[in-house]
């Protein structure tokens, strides 16, 4: 079987650092990720998928990226069945991240980019 995922799309918010209790670095962000037909509008509608990437990757996104920027990623996903507070049973599906290229940056750095001559 195979479980390989590949997204290319725009974050939501700027990505989210931790660390596990192990000192793990483990980033969390969601990726807007535009479907290839326009709705009834006109207009193209996105997924939002929530995404997790662990380690070096994890600390360089969360430095490099912020809210907007452009990212394709490659991973797996991963489901996860919890109860809420209210006793319901949530079924949430999320993509495990293992690589991540910058296609686009949308922080300060990327203005300091800019103003060298460089390319973003």
């Amino acid at each position: 079987m195979l479980n390989q995922v590949n997204l290319i799309g725009r974050i939501v918010k700027d990505p989210e650092l931790v660390y596990t209790k192990d000192g793990v670095p483990l980033s969390r962000f969601s990726l807007a990720v535009k479907r290839s037909y326009k709705n009834q509008s006109g207009n193209y509608d996105a997924d939002f998928i929530p995404c997790t990437i662990f380690r070096n990757n994890a600390e360089k996104i969360a430095e490099h990226c912020g809210k907007g920027s452009m990212v394709a990623v490659s991973g797996r996903l991963q489901s996860k069945v919890y109860e809420n507070s209210d006793n319901k049973r949530i079924f949430r599906m999320d993509m495990i991240a293992e690589d991540v290229q910058f296609l686009q940056l949308k922080k300060t750095e990327s203005s300091t980019l800019q103003e060298a001559g460089a390319e973003q």
